[in-house]
């Protein structure tokens, strides 16, 4: 057992090239990293040298859980895969979060995590059961999609094993391919594929483990305050997708019970999560198609899922299909899609089915958005334009609408949803407020508050400047940060408002509060920002090993600092918070680059790092308790005293 509570003291390491399993102590990490991003971003540090490829067998595919998970009404059971992607330019560690049951079967059978390294020569799963671990064969599973290794597993184990699971997808290299874990918890950014190198279809979990918690009244009394702060809500603003006898509420283990995830149930008994963005992705096609909403774009959302490929690229790949198509560079003939019937459940499914099996010009597209129309030419990448940001991910939260997002969306390998979510989630309750919506209360008066406690300075909710962006990008990347350690659910921390605080402000201490009473060390909320600053700083010094350029490497697509915004999530009049109250629009609007530069060089300064370089220096990360990771970059010139030198 670990020396802290609130862990279950192991971390299992498995090589599939050598077949040897073993464990090392959590509490090396423990205090220092927190958990999930904490943990594999340290890990990965000490063992993935840089130029190590994402489908190398020495990459690492990780896996962890956070402190919180398995206690109830905290909506802590998420949890964390990271290794290096095959889907970011270049290849860069990255990571995933996923919720439902796994990571809490996977603390219930001893361990805090998994890191493996390696690959079978044949496919094998792992399986995990009460602090014991073995290889075992799957070639009976190869091929098989997600869904059906699944119920196998369960057929042979038990329904009450978790199951985590790479499609098609994944065990053929493709660059988007997903996995898919218990409660259809699905984790993007390639690691399917990544899963697929190492010849794992699977890691199957099952334990009757139970986790020690330091003052069990204390944590108790807390859970009981964030129920009352979340009652009634949804946490994020968003409404059901679709209402009815066939959905049903589907949430994640220990969840605190306010929330949009859930559950369709099809005419032909067929049941599968079906919300938020991957319940999106093809619905606005399939209506303009059907000219009626039909159970098409469930049907779309559970081949992604059961083929693994994430939702979000599959969308934005569609988009450029779309608009390769109305160009003729693409048609039905030379790709062997039926592109004119783009919406149709017969388009999905062939596009689906090619790309997993990589059958024809689905060998194409498996390479992923940019190698796709690198590899088609004519044309086809001057397509690619402001519906793209990172690793080929759309543009939710535009930095052309919230200006604190253009950093945020800067400075990481892949969408940075957690981030963006801190300050748009707020925006909704406003617009609510704003259109007079019953029950309302988020006006631009608390949107003020909030933005001073949780971002320094009221400014922040200030959409018409730059000025207080740069101190916000900072405190939001730190606290999302160590949020991500812990590993709370997004769609419910942080808990910036509240219908029931006297001022409708949250509380931005609860997190540290919850954190010392399960592990029983006292952290202050200062401590848990610097934690959370810390494993932001480890992760930069990766990514600047493994190639990005500091303040070169610190920037957007270009279409956002030349193509006018058209609409927003959620808000297509673009409408936000201006200056001393007024209501302004942002339609129309695009990163200014002269003061997106300047809000660099005020960023910089807050981080302790080179203004001119963008690169850190030896003094902030020591600072951090990171000497050996800046004497690291120091050998290779990376930081920025070393460059003077």
């Amino acid at each position: 057992m670990s020396e802290e509570s609130g862990y279950a003291g192991s971390i299992l390491r498995v090589d599939l090239s050598s077949s040897e399993i073993g464990v090392s102590p959590v509490d090396a990490y423990a205090r220092d990293y927190v958990g999930g991003r904490g943990f594999a971003a340290r890990i990965y540090w000490d063992e993935v040298e840089p130029q190590i490829s994402a489908f190398d067998p020495s990459n690492l595919f990780m896996v962890f859980t956070g402190p919180l998970a398995g206690f109830n009404g905290l909506g802590g059971s998420r949890w964390m895969v990271a290794g290096k992607s095959p889907l970011t330019e270049p290849e860069h560690f990255s990571y995933a979060n996923l919720g439902g049951s796994w990571g809490v079967k996977l603390k219930s059978a001893g361990y805090d995590g998994i890191v493996v390294k390696g690959r079978s020569e044949k496919p094998v799963y792992i399986l995990v059961h009460d602090g014991r671990a073995e290889i075992r064969d799957a070639s009976h599973l190869r091929d098989k999609t997600t869904v059906e290794v699944r119920d196998i597993l369960k057929q042979e184990m038990g329904d009450s094993t978790g199951v985590l699971a790479c499609g098609p997808a994944g065990e053929r290299l493709a660059a988007f391919g997903s996995l898919l874990a218990d409660n259809d918890a699905s984790g993007s950014c390639g690691f399917g594929a990544v899963m697929g190198s190492k010849g794992l279809k699977a890691i199957v979990v099952r334990g009757s483990g139970k986790i020690q918690v330091a003052y069990p009244e204390r944590l108790r009394e807390l859970a009981r305050v964030v129920r009352e702060l979340k009652k009634d809500s949804v946490g994020t603003g968003q409404t059901d997708l679709i209402t009815g006898s066939r959905v049903r509420k589907d949430v994640c283990r220990g969840c605190i019970g306010a929330c949009i995830r859930q559950v369709f149930e099809a005419s032909d008994g067929t049941r599968g999560k079906f919300s938020c963005g991957s319940a999106w992705y093809y619905q606005e096609r399939a209506m303009r198609y059907y000219g009626e909403w039909n159970e098409v774009p469930f049907q779309a959302t559970r081949l992604a899922d059961a083929y693994g490929l994430d939702t979000e690229s599959l969308h934005t790949l569609i988009m450029w299909l779309s608009r390769c198509s109305k160009a003729g560079i693409l048609t039905d003939d030379n790709t062997g899609l039926p592109l004119s019937k783009m919406g149709s459940l017969e388009f999905i499914e062939a596009l689906v089915k090619k790309i997993s099996f990589r059958e024809g010009f689905g060998d194409v597209l498996a390479k992923g958005l940019s190698g796709a129309a690198a590899e088609v030419g004519r044309g086809s990448q001057e397509l690619i334009t402001d519906y793209v940001s990172k690793a080929g991910y759309g543009s939710e939260y535009c930095p052309r609408m919230f200006i604190v997002s253009s950093l945020l969306y800067a400075m990481e390998p892949r969408l940075p949803i957690q981030q963006v979510h801190e300050v748009g989630v707020p925006l909704f309750a406003w617009l609510g407020w704003l259109n007079k919506v019953e029950g309302s209360f988020l006006s631009t008066e608390v949107y003020r508050k909030i933005a001073k406690r949780f971002w320094g300075s009221e400014v922040a909710a200030d959409f018409s400047t730059y000025e207080g962006k740069a101190v916000a990008t900072a405190k939001i990347q730190d606290r999302q940060y160590a949020k991500e350690s812990l590993i709370l659910c997004d769609w419910m921390w942080p808990i910036t408002h509240s219908a029931y605080t006297r001022d409708h402000v949250g509380d931005p201490t609860l997190e540290s509060r919850i954190l010392s009473a399960v592990t029983g060390r006292e952290v202050s909320e200062e401590e848990l920002y610097r934690t959370g600053e810390r494993i932001f700083n480890l992760q930069r010094a990766i990514l600047v090993r493994e190639g990005h350029k500091g303040r070169e490497g610190d920037v957007l697509p270009e279409p956002f600092f030349t193509r006018p915004l058209k609409a927003a999530v959620q808000d297509p009049e673009c409408l936000a918070p201006g200056r001393d109250g007024a209501v302004i629009s942002r339609k129309g609007a695009v990163v200014d680059r002269e003061q997106f530069e300047r809000m660099k060089d005020e960023y910089y300064a807050l981080r302790g790092w080179d203004v001119a370089t963008g690169l850190q220096t030896k003094a902030s990360m020591g600072r951090l308790g990171l000497e050996d990771v800046a004497a690291d970059l120091e050998r290779r010139k990376l930081v920025a005293d070393a460059r003077s030198g």
